[in-house]
């Protein structure tokens, strides 16, 4: 059988971004983050991150910084919400191997290895690449305006997405009541 899923872009959707984030120290949710992670698992949504992590790959930081990272990350919600993470250390111009977004290899190999139907799926995000990201995949796209990107970034983002909200508890009820 296979599952629907939502996949989560980790900085600006999931915590504040800080460019190369190494230090768990600096992990600070996003407002309504835990709250958003509950209403999807109850609606019986299987949770992914998807993150690009090109600071590994440019030498900034190294992939133990991004997993402690991780793990604060988890440790702040307080539940394990989700089944996998999926990273893609690669700095832009090397060969990705497909992973980098906005390709979809990070979220092929999750359908590969959960069982995931990426046409009942869904993809959050606060970038274009995120939406072009699950345009690839063949999942909805969903944007969060909770980056700080360029208005006409935005609004290019927003032409990719099926639903714009403005923070991630929006965005899960969105897609909850769009399940019907």
């Amino acid at each position: 059988m296979h599952k629907s899923a939502v996949f989560f872009d980790r900085d600006d959707t999931l915590i504040r971004d800080v460019p190369y984030l190494g230090d768990p120290k600096k992990v600070r949710l996003m407002p309504g983050t835990r709250e958003a992670l509950q209403h999807l698992r109850q609606a019986g949504f299987v949770l992914f991150i998807v993150s690009n992590q090109s600071g590994v790959g440019r030498g900034v930081i190294s992939a133990d910084q991004v997993s402690a990272v991780n793990a604060e990350l988890i440790r702040k919600l307080g539940d394990a919400f989700f089944e996998a993470i999926y990273l893609c250390y690669a700095a832009p111009g090397e060969d990705d191997h497909n992973c980098r977004k906005p390709n979809p290899g990070m979220l092929y190999r999750a359908r590969d290895e959960f069982q995931i139907d990426l046409t009942t799926s869904w993809f959050i995000g606060d970038k274009i690449a995120d939406m072009q990201c699950a345009r690839h995949a063949g999942c909805h796209a969903l944007l969060v305006r909770t980056g700080q990107h360029d208005p006409a970034e935005i609004k290019e983002a927003e032409a990719l997405a099926e639903f714009a909200a403005d923070d991630l508890l929006e965005a899960a009820q969105y897609i909850t009541s769009s399940r019907g």
